[in-house]
């Protein structure tokens, strides 16, 4: 059974495809009611789930009429990766960070299925294993970014 995040996402983004337009609006209290969640629910998934590294801008506005607008971004894909390795990755990167990169850049068809997994893999705190826990996420960062700029 899918997580109740997933549902939401999924729900976002079958609004975002049918949408006409570059963006959507949505009323977080309506979508909580949906799904019979909290508010907060829906905030984690447009935090973790539509980012700016997943090609995604988030615009909320509180209060009784309050909604959420999301920009999905339209962009080539050397642009894509070129804004990722200048604005997304910092001098550490998490793996779920890398994860949600990895999976822009394959919803965005810059790379496949297979190649995110081969990457998620060289990044993943396993392969990083015999490396001091404090310093994988330092590492993490040069190894996506020396991945990533074979892409462009």
């Amino acid at each position: 059974m899918a997580k109740l995040s997933d549902l939401i996402e999924a729900h976002i983004n079958a609004i975002i495809d049918k949408a006409s337009t570059d963006s959507i609006e949505i009323q977080r209290n309506i979508l909580a009611q949906k799904f019979n969640c909290a508010p907060s629910q829906i905030n984690y998934v447009l935090t973790t789930r539509f980012g700016n590294e997943r090609g995604y801008v988030v615009e909320s506005k509180r209060g009784g009429g309050g909604y959420v607008r999301i920009y999905k971004i339209k962009a080539n894909p050397d642009k894509h990766i070129d804004t990722i390795l200048r604005e997304v990755i910092g001098e550490s990167v998490t793996k779920g960070q890398a994860e949600s990169i990895l999976n822009s850049l394959m919803d965005k068809k810059i790379v496949s299925k297979r190649e995110m997994q081969v990457m998620l893999r060289a990044l993943s705190d396993r392969a990083l294993g015999k490396i001091f826990h404090g310093d994988r996420n330092t590492i993490r960062a040069d190894l996506l970014r020396e991945m990533l700029l074979i892409l462009i």
